[in-house]
């Protein structure tokens, strides 16, 4: 049985994720920063859990140490773990900054770093040309810059050019590295990200849903379950001569 570990799984696009790859027949290791997140998930599935601070290199080896020790191996590592807060860029604090730049980029970097170490060790896939596979959650705004998401975006940005490097460098080990990129994702960071964006712009939340549905040409608001089949995609052998790419998954919300 192949295997694959998920980071931030214990909601919204990790847990869809989770959830997706288990039905495609993989061992799921769930983590989650918050542990009983990842229990109650992990405990559905009858898979293993973990909780897991992203932004921890301890934390993170003794994930890998574990997912080594147990399964000998990680044929897929799912970097979604991720953070947002909303604020105009000249309110913008260093807090804010900091906080979303340690989560999303410095994370997904010691995440892909640290379980990369020994993933190019391993042997490669049972009838396979590849020893394992990198995919990591970016977001359309990594594409495109969101106003009230200096911060947020900057972070995207830099966890598309980290899967970018990662896929030059570790091709010659035969790991692929790619990205997705969700657009208007309705989530629990969705429905705060809603509020916020309303009280920043003075209009009602539901005005700021509609906003998003109209930006995006599909009409409707992006479910976790889309992200999820394309992460299925990418961690399936039909994927397995892509890598450095980042996958639009958001409706075409992001060509407006």
């Amino acid at each position: 049985m192949p295997n694959a570990l998920v980071t931030g799984a214990g909601t919204g696009i990790g847990k869809a994720i989770a959830e997706r790859l288990a039905r495609d027949g993989f061992k799921v290791w769930v983590t989650d920063l918050d542990g009983e997140r990842a229990k109650a998930v992990g405990e559905a599935l009858g898979m293993p859990y973990l909780p897991l601070d992203v932004t921890s290199r301890k934390d993170l080896e003794a994930a890998r140490d574990r997912v080594f020790r147990e399964d000998g191996r990680l044929d897929v590592l799912v970097a979604n773990a991720g953070v947002s807060t909303m604020n105009r860029f000249l309110d913008l604090t260093e807090e804010e900054w900091d906080f979303n730049l340690t989560v999303n980029a410095k994370g997904t970097f010691l995440t892909v770093q640290t379980f990369a170490r020994a993933m190019v060790h391993q042997p490669l896939m049972p009838g396979r040309e590849l020893r394992g596979k990198i995919i990591a959650t970016a977001s359309m705004a990594a594409r495109q810059a969101a106003p009230l998401l200096a911060h947020y975006t900057a972070s995207k940005f830099a966890v598309l050019g980290l899967v970018q490097a990662v896929a030059k460098e570790l091709a010659p080990y035969r790991i692929t590295a790619n990205a997705v990129n969700p657009g208007f994702v309705r989530t629990s960071m969705q429905e705060r990200e809603v509020l916020w964006e309303s009280q920043l712009r003075g209009i009602s939340p539901e005005e700021v849903v509609q906003e998003y549905i109209r930006q995006t040409p599909l009409g409707r608001l992006e479910l976790p379950e889309d992200v999820a089949k394309v992460v299925s995609f990418l961690a399936g052998p039909d994927s397995d001569f892509i890598t450095g790419e980042a996958v639009e998954v958001n409706g075409g919300a992001w060509i407006f």
